[in-house]
């Protein structure tokens, strides 16, 4: 199989996005690219009122995203990035603005930055997305215990969802792999990292068939 640039894992918030980066960058040696949730200072002030800092937050991860382009760019190695620029705009931003959290000014200047930005993105060679219904999801946020994350709404989830179907369902970018977590444990049977595993194989070997 020869070598591959950019591989990015989609998903909605608690699809395993981050446990796979992590898992996968040990596999194969890629480089991992994490989203910032942590650090960004607007994240729990968010969750707490969305509708005073829905802007300020995706600003944040929109101009971070952005320099993890800049970092796959010249990165020597192959990188795995956990959440791409686009789902920025195309999921969050979106799902904010048509929820109300965002005025329509607020959604306009933030599609301005953004449009201007893509214009300077490479799209991976693959793009892996990780579908998983809401159950799946609040177990799994649940699971991993960040407190500011409780006030997450379950109709966030599921409109998140309804915007992650939409996109997908028209991603022409390049290469596309879906995975459905729903029935899967990654992190504790290896029997379905490896069901991963394989799936990825079989995408890039498909990739770079002449």
């Amino acid at each position: 199989m020869k070598s591959v640039k950019h591989i990015a894992i989609c998903g909605n918030i608690g699809s395993g996005k981050t446990t796979l980066t992590e898992k996968l960058s040990k596999h194969y040696g890629w480089i991992p690219l994490y989203e910032s949730a942590d650090k960004n200072p607007y994240l729990r002030d968010f969750y707490q009122d969305m509708l005073r800092w829905a802007f300020h937050l995706q600003i944040y991860f929109l101009n971070s995203r952005f320099q993890q382009v800049n970092e796959i760019k010249i990165s020597s190695k192959p990188v795995i990035q956990d959440r791409t620029i686009y789902e920025d705009a195309y999921i969050f931003a979106a799902n904010l603005h048509t929820s109300g959290y965002m005025s329509e000014r607020d959604y306009q200047n933030y599609l301005d930055i953004f449009n201007s930005m893509i214009t300077f993105v490479q799209p991976p060679d693959l793009l892996i997305y990780l579908r998983a219904d809401i159950p799946k999801l609040v177990q799994q946020i649940e699971k991993r215990g960040r407190d500011y994350e409780y006030a997450i709404r379950l109709d966030y989830l599921k409109n998140l969802n309804d915007h992650y179907q939409q996109w997908i369902s028209r991603y022409t970018l390049g290469k596309l792999l879906i995975i459905d977590v729903n029935g899967l444990d990654f992190i504790d049977r290896v029997e379905d990292f490896s069901f991963i595993v394989n799936r990825i194989e079989f995408e890039l070997n498909n990739l770079f068939t002449v």
